[in-house]
């Protein structure tokens, strides 16, 4: 039997075998050892990353309402895991929302599972290039593969209402992260973020509370920007609830404009 070719997606392009390099774009964009052509090659990684920008503002600008949905790649199909991003995704479709994961496997693959149940509902993958394969998931309508990690967030925070985060790794604890960062100092707002799976979470909301609030290091409403819950109704209610803030906030922005304009100067 012919052994399998190693494989990669890099952007646009699809490698095999031989012709997949031994790094990534962005462990080259982040090394800091290297001959000194590489000072005058740094620059021209500007207009590869800004092709990877327009890419993708271009491909998900006519996206619905979207949320996204982060997880483990390693998550069986068998596992109640699964089961719930499988759930997650179809109630999130069912609300209206497109479901936007990384694109791969195990949550993510289950969320997409999950949105392609609904008829009309949009179900987005956003790649990324890494050393290891990994392949997007069969039930991706609208897939984008990345090069570079930190285009791929913008992306994932540029279009969506919303983050939920099912049990995961390194990759889903980078997410959730970034999210809360950039609602607590208000980069975004209305903005909720939710944890799906109480057990798995407890812990580390538990350090939070005593180790960041009983510390000083945050304050005690940052405490409210996390919610957490094992109810897949409640988490797609908690992101329903904060659209509809948001869209009477900006009405209400909107009227006192008006008044404004109309008041004689």
């Amino acid at each position: 039997m012919e052994q399998k070719r190693r494989e990669r997606r890099q952007g646009q392009a699809f490698v095999r075998g031989s012709l997949v390099p031994t790094s990534t774009h962005d462990q080259r964009l982040l090394a800091r050892q290297g001959p000194s052509d590489w000072v005058h090659m740094d620059p021209w990684r500007v207009l590869r990353i800004q092709a990877e920008f327009v890419e993708g503002f271009g491909q998900l600008a006519a996206l619905p309402p979207a949320v996204s949905v982060f997880g483990s790649a390693r998550t069986a199909e068998d596992s109640d895991e699964y089961r719930i991003g499988h759930a997650l995704g179809r109630a999130l479709a069912e609300a209206g929302y497109a479901v936007i994961t990384g694109g791969g496997p195990g949550v993510m693959e289950s969320a997409n599972r999950g949105a392609r149940d609904v008829d009309g509902a949009v179900s987005v993958g956003l790649g990324i290039e890494l050393p290891f394969e990994q392949r997007m998931n069969d039930y991706v309508d609208l897939g984008i593969e990345f090069r570079y990690f930190f285009v791929r967030k913008t992306m994932f925070v540029k279009y969506s209402c919303g983050f939920i985060a099912l049990p995961g790794g390194f990759g889903t604890l980078d997410e959730l992260f970034e999210a809360l960062t950039l609602v607590q100092t208000r980069k975004v707002t209305s903005f909720p973020v939710v944890l799906v799976g109480t057990e798995f979470w407890g812990g580390l909301t538990d350090w939070i509370k005593s180790s960041l609030l009983g510390s000083g290091k945050i304050a005690a409403h940052d405490l409210d920007l996390i919610n957490v819950t094992d109810d897949v109704d409640e988490a797609v209610h908690i992101i329903v609830e904060a659209d509809r803030a948001r869209s009477r906030q900006r009405e209400e922005e909107i009227e006192a404009a008006e008044v404004q304009r109309a008041e004689p100067q």
